[in-house]
Parts: C-alpha cells; sequence; structure tokens
C-alpha cells in the first residue's frame, strides 16, 4: 500500500476514534495537536536524523517549542519549576547556581590534520582532555538522556550575522534549558533550513560525571572536543554552561576568519555612533548597555566583523540581585512571559519575586530574549564600526579612578590585564569580591593566546579612531568593606558625557604611578569622586592599596608581556 493512502486511512481511523472517545478525551484538540501530513512526515525523519547522528531514541522530541508549551512541561516535570506574578518562569539549576570553569576541559589532538589545538592557550583556563575521556563523557551523557521519557531539542543560530552565524543543536532533559537556549540564541525563521547543524550540546546535567575517569576532578564536567564540534555537559544543570559554551565556540572559530569575538555589550545611537563595552560579569555591562537614549545591539557577547558588529546572542542574561524598575527599568520589564528567573526568591501566596533574597545565590539570572527590550535593534547587527570603547572593571580597592581617557598602548595594556573582580555569586565558591585579572575581560572563555584578540583589537582601533575609556563600576572612598559601590547614577552620567563628548577635551590630572588621566569634571559627578584620592578620609590607607594594586598588575603582565610590543608593556605597571 503507497505512503499517502496508508496516511490517509490512519488520519480516517483517528478521527473515527475520535468521535466515539469519552470522558476527558471529547476535549476539542488544539491546533498544534491536530494530525497533518507533511508535520507527520517531517517529524518522523527528524526523529531519524537525531537517532542516526546521536543514537539518541526516546519517546517524545520537543523541537524548538513555544515558550508556553515549554512552561507547561516544567510546571508538570520539573520540580521547583513556578510562574512568578510578572509571568516569568522562575526555575531551579539545583545544587549549581553559578559556573564551574575548574571542571572545563577541551580536547588535545596534537597529531594529525586536524591538529589546530597546537595554538590553544593552554594552562589554567583551557586544561587538556584525552579523546578516550571525552567519548567516555559523551557515552555517559548519551546513555542518561536515552533513559527520559522525554528530551528537548533547540536547533538555533550563535550570531544575527548570516555570514558568519553559527548552527548550534542544543539536546537536553529539561525544559527550562530548552526555553533558556531559545531565548539566548537566534532562532530560525519559519522559512529558514536549517539542515545539519555545525555543533552539538548534550546537556545531561541532571546526571554525574564519572570523578574517576581520566582529566576529572570533581563529578562535573563540561568539555569541548573542536574536531567532533561537540560539547558535553555533566553534573551540572547550570543554564549559564550551555550559553558560555558557545562564546567559547566563537571565540574559537571566529579569529580563523579574521573576525573578532568579544566579551562585550554594544549599542547605538540614534544617529548610527557605536559604543562597545568590555567587561567581566557584574562590571556593568548590561545594565549601562541598556540606554533607553539609545538602541541595543547586545549585553554580552559580540563579533567585531570587517564590516561592523553582530550580537551572538538572540536575548539578555541579566544579574537579578537588588533589581528595581527605579535603577534599571528596560531589564525589569523585560522579565515578563517567555523570561526565564534563575534561583530567585518570591512570596509562596503571590508569587512575586523579592530580587533582595539571596538566600539561595546572589548569582540570581534573568535570561529573556532580546525583542523584551523596547529599543532593541532587531536583526541584531550594524554595519557601522563602534568609534567609542569604554573598558569596565570592578576596582574592589577603590584605587582607579571612575573614568580614565585611554592611549591606543593603554587600551591594549587594559585589555589584556582584564582587571576586575569577582563578583559574589557569580561562580562556585565565590561569596565576596575577589580582585582578579581575567585576560581580555572574558579569560574563561578565551581559546586562543590573549594577544592573538589583543592585536586584533589594536589594529581595528587604530583603522576606526576610536575613542577609550577605562570605567571604574566599583569602589569609591575605600576598599570593598570600607568605602562604597559608586552609584548607578554617577556611572550613567559618566557614560552620558562620554558618548556627548563633553569630557574630551576638559582639564585632566594623571593619577600617580598608573599614569591613568581622568577629568577634574564631569556633568552631574561630584568632583571629588573623579578623584580616588581625593575620595578617601586615610591618604596613607590609599597610598598603600595603590601600590599594592600597582605590584598586582605588575605580576600579571609578566605573563604576557614576552609577545607585547614596549609602548603597550610602558602603558601600564610593568617596568
Amino acid at each position: 500500500m503507497a505512503q499517502t493512502q496508508f496516511l490517509e486511512l490512519l488520519r480516517a481511523q483517528i478521527e473515527i476514534n475520535l468521535m466515539h472517545s469519552t470522558g476527558e478525551s471529547k476535549d476539542k484538540m488544539a491546533k498544534q495537536d491536530e494530525f497533518e501530513l507533511s508535520q507527520f512526515t517531517s517529524k518522523k525523519q527528524f526523529e531519524a536524523e537525531i537517532q542516526r547522528t546521536t543514537r539518541l531514541n526516546v519517546k517524545e522530541l520537543i523541537h524548538n517549542a513555544e515558550a508556553s508549551i515549554l512552561y507547561e512541561l516544567a510546571l508538570r516535570h520539573e520540580k521547583g519549576s513556578f510562574i512568578a506574578s510578572n509571568g516569568a518562569l522562575a526555575v531551579s539549576s539545583g545544587a549549581k547556581t553559578g559556573r564551574s570553569p575548574g571542571d572545563k576541559r577541551i580536547v588535545d589532538e596534537p597529531i594529525g590534520w586536524w591538529a589546530f589545538t597546537n595554538e590553544v592557550w593552554w594552562g589554567k583556563v583551557n586544561i587538556k582532555l584525552e579523546d578516550h575521556s571525552f567519548l567516555t563523557n559523551r557515552e555517559r551523557a548519551v546513555d542518561y538522556l536515552n533513559t527520559r521519557k522525554r528530551l528537548y531539542i533547540v536547533d538555533a543560530y550563535a550570531g544575527w550575522d548570516p555570514k558568519h552565524r553559527i548552527k548550534v543543536r542544543i539536546i537536553t532533559s529539561r525544559a527550562y534549558h530548552a526555553l533558556f537556549m531559545q531565548n539566548m540564541l537566534v532562532m530560525p525563521q519559519p522559512n529558514d533550513n536549517f539542515g545539519t547543524p555545525d555543533w552539538i550540546i548534550y546537556n545531561a546535567g541532571e546526571f554525574p560525571a564519572n570523578r574517576h575517569s581520566k582529566g576529572m576532578t570533581s563529578n562535573t564536567s563540561v568539555c569541548l572536543h573542536f574536531r567532533r564540534k561537540e560539547m558535553v555537559i555533566l553534573g551540572t544543570e547550570y543554564a549559564g554552561e550551555m550559553k558560555k559554551g558557545v562564546l567559547t565556540i566563537m571565540m574559537h572559530s571566529m579569529p580563523q576568519s579574521q573576525q573578532l569575538p568579544l566579551h562585550s555589550s554594544c549599542n547605538v545611537s540614534k544617529d548610527g555612533k557605536v559604543t562597545l563595552f568590555f567587561g567581566l560579569s557584574g562590571t556593568g555591562k548590561t545594565t549601562l548597555s541598556a540606554d533607553p537614549e539609545r538602541f541595543l545591539i547586545g549585553d554580552d557577547e559580540h563579533v567585531w566583523t570587517d564590516t561592523g558588529v553582530f550580537n551572538i546572542e538572540g536575548g539578555c542574561y541579566a544579574k537579578a540581585i537588588n533589581l528595581t524598575r527605579e535603577n534599571e527599568p528596560e531589564i525589569y520589564d523585560a522579565i515578563r512571559f517567555g523570561a526565564v528567573l534563575e534561583n530567585v526568591v518570591f512570596d509562596n501566596k503571590t508569587r512575586e519575586v523579592d530580587y533582595c533574597d539571596t538566600s539561595i545565590t546572589e548569582n540570581t539570572r534573568c535570561a529573556y530574549p532580546l525583542h523584551h527590550i523596547p529599543n532593541a535593534m532587531i536583526p541584531a547587527k550594524i554595519d557601522t564600526h563602534p568609534n567609542v570603547v569604554i573598558l569596565l572593571c570592578c576596582d574592589a580597592f577603590g584605587v582607579l579612578p571612575p573614568v580614565s581617557k585611554l592611549t591606543p598602548e593603554q587600551v591594549q595594556y587594559y585589555f589584556i590585564s582584564g582587571y576586575t573582580a569577582k563578583v559574589a555569586g557569580t561562580e562556585q565558591g565565590i561569596t565576596e569580591p575577589q580582585a582578579t585579572f581575567s585576560a581580555c575581560f572574558g579569560a574563561p572563555f578565551l581559546v586562543w593566546h590573549p594577544i592573538v584578540y589583543a592585536e586584533m583589537l589594536a589594529d581595528k582601533l587604530k583603522r576606526h579612531k576610536c575613542n577609550a575609556y577605562l570605567l571604574n563600576t566599583g569602589w569609591a572612598g575605600g576598599g570593598y568593606g570600607v568605602g562604597k559601590r559608586i552609584s548607578l547614577k554617577y556611572t550613567r552620567a559618566m557614560v552620558d558625557a562620554i558618548h556627548a563628548e563633553t569630557i574630551v577635551d576638559v582639564e585632566y590630572e594623571e593619577l600617580d604611578k598608573f599614569g591613568l588621566l581622568f577629568p577634574k569634571e564631569c556633568p552631574n559627578v561630584p568632583s571629588q569622586l573623579l578623584n580616588p584620592r581625593a575620595s578617601w578620609e586615610d591618604k596613607d590607607a590609599y597610598d598603600k592599596q595603590l601600590d599594592k594594586l600597582y605590584t598586582l598588575f605588575q605580576d600579571n603582565f609578566v605573563e604576557y608581556a614576552d609577545r607585547c610590543a614596549h609602548d603597550v608593556k610602558a602603558a601600564g605597571p610593568y617596568f
């Protein structure tokens, strides 16, 4: 019997069964549940492809589902899932409420035609893993996923630029993870032919890694295989691992085509002037890029191409701690139906979220699609090069000026140094700010040596004549525990002044030892705040902290100095 005839008979039989059904089955079917020949055929083909390419064979595959469907499934099957009063899906990521960078591994294959890992920046960031250990983890993940009644599959793009984007397939056992990644990646349009993915991420985070496998140091494992173009997650349900895994993939692939991937946010003025904000989590990238007077391109991950800038992501992943509409109205209002709230505390009766309650974690997060921001630019790409670059840091010592104008050489120095503080809750085990250096403001996600990215940035800054600034969103009047965090109101005023170019030609002072130039005045900012030493009551204590931080910068830069030009080394603490 021909397939068409068989399907027609099957359709008729289903309709007869529905007509004679009783009880709850009499309810009218939803449109998405109606039987359609084209859907039946494509679904079977899709299931066959998944089984052939991954060895996954489960009863139900849920592919690129609507948010409402994922809500329903999360509420039914995932403990700790609720609908908050603002309409967002509130979820729990389990024991891990932050990334586990110490458990990240990259497969090292130094021999053969695929031996491109020779150039990987090996060390504490990129730890080597043998191919056999990766395959063991992959087998473990697939075996676990095959025990699930249903799996969620997300096919989407990393990147808004069709010329440079990467096709990514996420396979996970949680509806929460699927909705999260559908927010964070760029979803295909209905008429897109997605085809075969470039990368597959197997998220079996509910199941632990075998800590006795070679190369494992805990029951958590996040490992990437660049030849196989696969990533495997075990032992952590924290969704941020998938997001940053995609960034690591872009950090590896983009420089090979001479495009510069950046851990940055980006916005554009109404007259088309583009600003890049560099910085680690907690420094203000998301907050400062969500400016009601400018169009948002993205809050965290971008690529500076030979024609302009595009966002890697389809959404934003903002810190929710102490979130208020008054301070961050765009982010606050973006948390509605379709958004994901991670590890927040809410009232059991009203389901109203208490963003100040950190009893679960200080790393509470919200993930929402870019179109939830009213002034977001969609598609999130622009064929204009940046004219302003702002390096953000969170100075826990309270030593650096709130704003400094940088020379081209200083930009390279401070970009490579990547000074900031690890903010409480961002990673497992961090309960209070700790001074740290993170190359290119994103060391955990770099694949190549930092100088590769720094030289590409220097070339673009020179070619496009960008103004550059170092913005300290950390402490003033004393270090952590003594001084106070610089008010967001003042930080925004400094950013406004940078965009308006009102501090370009004002009088500047020079910070002792560091050589940083900071303005004596800035509209809507107290002049005493601009001078870090003047904001301290105890000047001797400030000088000691200055010397301490200077030495830390010197010690840190030793690792990169041999590949830096003399002018770059002379632009900051080194000699």
